[in-house]
Protein backbone atom coordinates (compact mmCIF):
# COMPACT_ATOMS: atom_id res chain seq x y z
CA UNK A 1 0.00 0.00 0.00
CA UNK A 2 1.51 3.31 -1.10
CA UNK A 3 1.87 5.78 1.81
CA UNK A 4 1.37 9.73 1.76
CA UNK A 5 2.59 11.74 5.11
CA UNK A 6 0.54 14.62 5.70
CA UNK A 7 2.29 18.00 7.29
CA UNK A 8 -0.02 20.91 7.99
CA UNK A 9 2.04 24.02 8.22
CA UNK A 10 2.06 27.54 9.34
CA UNK A 11 4.89 29.15 10.29
CA UNK A 12 6.77 26.26 10.39
CA UNK A 13 10.35 27.61 9.22
CA UNK A 14 12.66 26.01 12.78
CA UNK A 15 11.11 23.01 12.19
CA UNK A 16 10.28 21.98 8.36
CA UNK A 17 14.10 21.66 6.72
CA UNK A 18 14.58 19.40 9.68
CA UNK A 19 11.58 17.01 9.71
CA UNK A 20 11.47 16.06 6.26
CA UNK A 21 14.85 14.34 5.66
CA UNK A 22 13.64 12.69 9.07
CA UNK A 23 10.17 11.82 7.94
CA UNK A 24 12.25 10.46 4.10
CA UNK A 25 14.64 8.46 6.69
CA UNK A 26 12.08 6.13 7.99
CA UNK A 27 9.36 5.72 5.01
CA UNK A 28 9.38 3.45 2.48
CA UNK A 29 11.11 4.60 -1.14
CA UNK A 30 7.49 4.87 -2.98
CA UNK A 31 6.46 6.83 -0.44
CA UNK A 32 5.26 10.80 -0.70
CA UNK A 33 5.05 13.71 1.63
CA UNK A 34 2.85 16.26 1.14
CA UNK A 35 3.14 19.87 2.95
CA UNK A 36 0.04 21.57 3.06
CA UNK A 37 0.99 25.16 3.69
CA UNK A 38 -1.74 28.00 5.10
CA UNK A 39 0.63 31.24 3.63
CA UNK A 40 2.79 30.52 6.02
CA UNK A 41 4.64 34.22 6.35
CA UNK A 42 7.91 32.98 7.18
CA UNK A 43 8.64 31.38 4.40
CA UNK A 44 8.14 27.81 5.05
CA UNK A 45 6.54 27.14 1.72
CA UNK A 46 9.61 28.37 -0.18
CA UNK A 47 11.80 26.23 2.30
CA UNK A 48 9.78 23.18 0.85
CA UNK A 49 9.90 24.14 -2.57
CA UNK A 50 13.74 24.48 -2.51
CA UNK A 51 13.63 20.82 -0.70
CA UNK A 52 11.74 19.34 -3.46
CA UNK A 53 14.97 19.76 -5.74
CA UNK A 54 16.29 16.92 -3.49
CA UNK A 55 13.41 14.60 -3.34
CA UNK A 56 12.51 14.35 -7.02
CA UNK A 57 8.39 13.35 -6.95
CA UNK A 58 8.44 12.74 -3.73
CA UNK A 59 8.05 16.18 -1.94
CA UNK A 60 4.58 17.50 -2.82
CA UNK A 61 3.68 21.27 -1.51
CA UNK A 62 0.32 22.28 -1.44
CA UNK A 63 0.22 26.27 -0.92
CA UNK A 64 -2.73 27.77 0.24
CA UNK A 65 -3.60 31.58 0.20
CA UNK A 66 -4.19 31.91 3.77
CA UNK A 67 -4.47 30.16 7.37
CA UNK A 68 -8.01 28.05 7.19
CA UNK A 69 -8.08 25.40 9.66
CA UNK A 70 -6.59 22.23 10.52
CA UNK A 71 -9.59 20.61 9.58
CA UNK A 72 -9.96 22.17 6.17
CA UNK A 73 -5.89 21.49 5.87
CA UNK A 74 -5.97 17.76 6.22
CA UNK A 75 -9.20 17.16 4.06
CA UNK A 76 -7.41 19.24 1.56
CA UNK A 77 -4.21 16.98 2.05
CA UNK A 78 -6.33 13.66 1.91
CA UNK A 79 -8.12 14.73 -1.18
CA UNK A 80 -5.08 15.84 -2.91
CA UNK A 81 -3.51 12.15 -1.83
CA UNK A 82 -7.14 10.30 -3.19
CA UNK A 83 -6.81 11.97 -6.44
CA UNK A 84 -2.78 11.15 -6.56
CA UNK A 85 -3.79 7.34 -6.26
CA UNK A 86 -2.35 6.72 -2.39
CA UNK A 87 -3.92 4.05 -0.53
CA UNK A 88 -2.53 5.60 3.06
CA UNK A 89 -2.40 8.68 4.56
CA UNK A 90 -0.95 10.06 7.65
CA UNK A 91 -1.55 12.84 9.66
CA UNK A 92 1.73 14.91 11.58
CA UNK A 93 2.71 17.33 12.96
CA UNK A 94 5.69 19.30 12.17
CA UNK A 95 7.50 19.87 15.26
CA UNK A 96 8.58 16.65 16.35
CA UNK A 97 6.08 16.53 18.75
CA UNK A 98 5.22 13.29 16.69
CA UNK A 99 8.57 11.64 16.24
CA UNK A 100 9.31 9.93 12.80
CA UNK A 101 10.47 6.83 14.36
CA UNK A 102 7.10 5.60 14.97
CA UNK A 103 5.83 5.82 11.14
CA UNK A 104 7.05 2.33 10.49
CA UNK A 105 5.05 1.01 13.46
CA UNK A 106 1.86 2.86 12.21
CA UNK A 107 2.39 1.53 8.89
CA UNK A 108 2.78 -1.71 10.06
CA UNK A 109 0.08 -2.16 12.25
CA UNK A 110 -2.04 -0.57 9.02
CA UNK A 111 -1.45 -3.49 7.16
CA UNK A 112 -4.13 -5.39 9.18
CA UNK A 113 -6.26 -2.42 10.31
CA UNK A 114 -8.07 0.38 9.29
CA UNK A 115 -6.65 3.19 11.55
CA UNK A 116 -3.63 3.30 13.84
CA UNK A 117 -3.36 5.93 16.08
CA UNK A 118 -0.47 7.02 18.02
CA UNK A 119 -1.59 6.83 21.72
CA UNK A 120 -0.66 8.79 24.38
CA UNK A 121 -3.14 7.37 26.51
CA UNK A 122 -2.40 3.52 26.71
CA UNK A 123 -0.07 1.30 28.74
CA UNK A 124 3.70 2.72 27.39
CA UNK A 125 2.61 5.78 26.12
CA UNK A 126 2.58 9.09 27.26
CA UNK A 127 3.84 12.73 27.18
CA UNK A 128 7.24 14.21 28.38
CA UNK A 129 7.96 18.29 28.86
CA UNK A 130 4.21 19.17 29.76
CA UNK A 131 3.38 20.44 33.39
CA UNK A 132 0.90 18.51 35.16
CA UNK A 133 -1.77 20.45 34.10
CA UNK A 134 -1.18 20.47 30.26
CA UNK A 135 -1.50 16.35 30.97
CA UNK A 136 -4.63 16.90 32.76
CA UNK A 137 -6.58 18.54 30.50
CA UNK A 138 -5.49 16.47 27.86
CA UNK A 139 -6.05 13.18 29.37
CA UNK A 140 -9.28 14.86 30.45
CA UNK A 141 -10.41 16.20 27.64
CA UNK A 142 -9.94 12.45 25.60
CA UNK A 143 -11.90 11.12 28.27
CA UNK A 144 -14.63 13.70 28.31
CA UNK A 145 -15.25 12.96 24.72
CA UNK A 146 -15.14 9.05 24.89
CA UNK A 147 -18.06 9.38 27.72
CA UNK A 148 -20.00 11.96 25.27
CA UNK A 149 -19.46 9.96 22.37
CA UNK A 150 -19.46 6.29 23.99
CA UNK A 151 -16.02 5.52 22.05
CA UNK A 152 -13.86 3.49 23.59
CA UNK A 153 -10.96 4.89 21.62
CA UNK A 154 -8.41 6.10 24.09
CA UNK A 155 -6.58 8.98 22.43
CA UNK A 156 -9.34 11.01 20.84
CA UNK A 157 -7.49 14.12 20.58
CA UNK A 158 -4.33 13.24 19.24
CA UNK A 159 -3.12 14.15 15.88
CA UNK A 160 -0.60 11.48 14.99
CA UNK A 161 -2.76 8.92 12.69
CA UNK A 162 -2.75 6.43 9.62
CA UNK A 163 -5.75 5.57 7.60
CA UNK A 164 -6.64 3.62 4.84
CA UNK A 165 -8.00 4.59 1.69
CA UNK A 166 -11.80 2.84 2.71
CA UNK A 167 -11.80 4.04 6.10
CA UNK A 168 -11.59 8.11 4.74
CA UNK A 169 -14.63 6.39 2.56
CA UNK A 170 -16.44 4.56 5.23
CA UNK A 171 -16.35 8.05 7.01
CA UNK A 172 -17.11 10.00 4.57
CA UNK A 173 -15.08 13.14 4.17
CA UNK A 174 -17.71 15.38 3.11
CA UNK A 175 -19.71 14.97 6.02
CA UNK A 176 -16.91 16.49 8.04
CA UNK A 177 -18.25 19.28 10.16
CA UNK A 178 -15.72 19.93 12.74
CA UNK A 179 -12.85 23.06 11.97
CA UNK A 180 -10.50 22.70 14.78
CA UNK A 181 -8.92 20.22 16.81
CA UNK A 182 -12.31 18.49 17.31
CA UNK A 183 -11.85 17.23 13.92
CA UNK A 184 -9.42 14.92 15.47
CA UNK A 185 -12.04 13.59 17.57
CA UNK A 186 -14.76 13.61 14.39
CA UNK A 187 -12.31 11.54 12.43
CA UNK A 188 -11.73 8.88 15.10
CA UNK A 189 -15.43 8.53 16.16
CA UNK A 190 -17.08 8.03 12.51
CA UNK A 191 -14.42 5.49 11.98
CA UNK A 192 -15.72 3.80 15.03
CA UNK A 193 -19.42 3.81 13.90
CA UNK A 194 -18.28 3.03 10.29
CA UNK A 195 -17.54 -0.26 11.76
CA UNK A 196 -13.28 0.16 10.90
CA UNK A 197 -11.25 -2.01 12.90
CA UNK A 198 -8.87 0.62 15.07
CA UNK A 199 -5.64 -0.13 16.56
CA UNK A 200 -3.96 2.27 18.79
CA UNK A 201 -0.25 2.16 19.60
CA UNK A 202 1.64 3.27 22.10
CA UNK A 203 3.75 7.04 21.50
CA UNK A 204 6.10 9.06 23.75
CA UNK A 205 4.74 12.81 22.53
CA UNK A 206 7.50 15.49 23.64
CA UNK A 207 6.72 18.99 23.49
CA UNK A 208 7.66 21.58 20.40
CA UNK A 209 11.37 22.46 20.71
CA UNK A 210 11.15 25.04 17.84
CA UNK A 211 8.45 27.39 16.94
CA UNK A 212 4.97 28.44 18.42
CA UNK A 213 2.48 26.17 19.31
CA UNK A 214 -0.84 26.12 17.69
CA UNK A 215 -3.31 25.54 20.80
CA UNK A 216 -4.50 27.25 23.35
CA UNK A 217 -6.70 26.76 26.00
CA UNK A 218 -9.81 28.78 23.81
CA UNK A 219 -9.04 26.33 21.03
CA UNK A 220 -9.22 23.12 23.14
CA UNK A 221 -12.18 24.39 25.20
CA UNK A 222 -14.40 24.98 21.39
CA UNK A 223 -13.53 21.42 20.68
CA UNK A 224 -14.95 20.10 23.40
CA UNK A 225 -18.27 22.00 22.94
CA UNK A 226 -17.84 20.49 19.42
CA UNK A 227 -18.06 17.31 20.58
CA UNK A 228 -22.04 17.69 21.38
CA UNK A 229 -22.14 18.99 17.91
CA UNK A 230 -20.29 15.57 16.48
CA UNK A 231 -22.95 13.36 18.19
CA UNK A 232 -25.68 15.24 16.88
CA UNK A 233 -24.81 15.21 13.35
Amino acid sequence: MKLLVIIPTYNEIENISKIVPAVFDVIPENAGLLVVDDGSPDGTGNAVKEMQKHYDNRLFLLERKEKSGLANAYIAGFNWGLDAGYDVFCEMDADFSHKPEYLPVLYKEIQTYDVAIGSRNIKGGGVEGWSALRNFISKGGSLYSRLVLGCPVKDLTGGFNMWRKAALEKIGLNTIISKGYSFQIEMKYKAYKAGCSIKEIPIIFPDRIAGQSKMSKGIFAEALKAVWRIRNA
